[in-house]
C-alpha cells in the first residue's frame, strides 16, 4: 500500500481524548478504503469506478434514513447522526478519488487547489465537526492547513506517483521552470528541478502558516494535536529545503528523531 496523505494527519493518535480515537479511525477507514478502490490493485478504472460508486450508494442511504448494507457504513451512519457530520464532505472525498481514477495531469495550480478542496479540505471539516469547533473561521482555516498538507504529500510522492502515471505539479510551473516530464521521469534534480521544488515549498509553507490561528481556536488536548499536524507539515517542508527537493533519491517523511523535535516546538513554538 503506498503512502498517501492521510499520514500527515496524526489520525486517532494518544493526543486525542479517547472518546474521540475511535470516530476518527472510522473517518480514517471510509478514507482509506475508498483511496484503495482508486489506487491499489490492478484493476480496470471502470471497476474502480464502480467501487467508488457502490459507497455513494452507502451515504445515500444514510441521507435517506434507511439502514447502510455494510458494516462499516452501519458505523458511519451512527456516527453522522450522534455528531451530526455533514455528508457532502463524505461524498467529496469520493468525487475526488474518482478524479483519481480519470484525471492524471493538473494545468495550473489553481485545478490542483480545486483538487485538494475534494481530497483534503473534507477531512478537516469532518474533524472540525467531530471536535465541536465547526464555524466558517475555523472551515476557512482548516482548509488551508488541509490543502497544504495534500500539497506537501504531492512534493513528498512524485516519484511514487509518476509510477501511477500521475503528475500532480501543475504544469503551469513545470514549463516556467523549464521542465518537462522526462526529467520526472529520469529521476534528475538538477538546479531547475530545486529552485521549481523551493517554488512549491515555499507556496505550501505559506498557506499552512495562513492555516496555523486555528490551533489557538482549540484547547487542551486537542490543541496540542492540532498544533502537532500544522508543525508536522512544516517540519517536512523543511526536509524537502533540506534535500534541495530530491525526492527520487529520498522520500522525506517523519521519523523518531523528528517527532522528538515536533514535541519540543510543540510545547515551545508560539503558534
Amino acid at each position: 500500500m503506498e503512502e498517501k496523505h492521510y499520514e500527515n494527519f496524526p489520525v486517532a493518535s494518544l493526543m486525542l481524548p479517547a472518546r474521540l480515537r475511535r470516530p476518527v479511525a472510522l473517518l480514517y477507514t471510509f478514507a482509506r478504503k475508498a483511496d484503495d478502490f482508486a489506487d491499489e490493485g490492478d484493476l480496470a478504472p471502470e471497476e474502480r469506478l464502480r467501487l467508488l460508486d457502490s459507497f455513494r450508494q452507502e451515504l445515500a442511504r444514510i441521507g435517506k434514513g434507511d439502514a447502510p448494507e455494510s458494516a462499516l457504513f452501519r458505523d458511519l451512519a451512527e456516527l453522522v447522526k450522534e455528531r451530526n457530520l455533514p455528508l457532502e464532505c463524505f461524498n467529496d472525498l469520493l468525487d475526488a478519488f474518482s478524479q483519481d481514477v480519470v484525471k492524471k495531469r493538473y494545468a495550473t495550480f489553481e485545478e490542483l487547489l480545486d483538487y485538494c478542496t475534494r481530497s483534503a479540505d473534507p477531512v478537516g471539516r469532518l474533524l472540525l465537526a467531530l471536535y465541536g469547533h465547526d464555524t466558517p473561521q475555523n472551515r476557512r482555516l482548516s482548509d488551508r492547513i488541509c490543502s497544504s498538507l495534500q500539497i506537501i504529500n504531492f512534493l513528498q510522492d512524485v516519484a511514487i506517483d509518476w509510477k501511477m502515471g500521475r503528475v500532480y505539479l501543475p504544469g503551469e510551473d513545470l514549463v516556467r521552470f523549464g521542465i518537462g516530464e522526462e526529467q520526472i521521469s529520469a529521476g534528475l534534480p538538477d538546479r531547475k528541478w530545486t529552485e521549481m521544488m523551493s517554488f512549491q515549498v515555499a507556496r505550501a509553507r505559506t498557506m499552512m502558516l495562513e492555516g496555523a490561528p486555528l490551533v489557538k481556536e482549540m484547547r487542551g488536548r486537542l490543541g496540542l494535536e492540532m498544533k502537532l499536524i500544522v508543525l508536522g507539515g512544516l517540519r517536512i517542508l523543511e526536509l524537502l529545503d533540506k534535500c534541495r527537493g530530491d525526492v527520487f533519491a529520498h522520500r522525506p517523511k517523519l521519523g523518531r528523531v523528528d517527532w522528538a523535535i515536533l514535541l519540543l516546538r510543540a510545547f515551545l513554538s508560539p503558534l
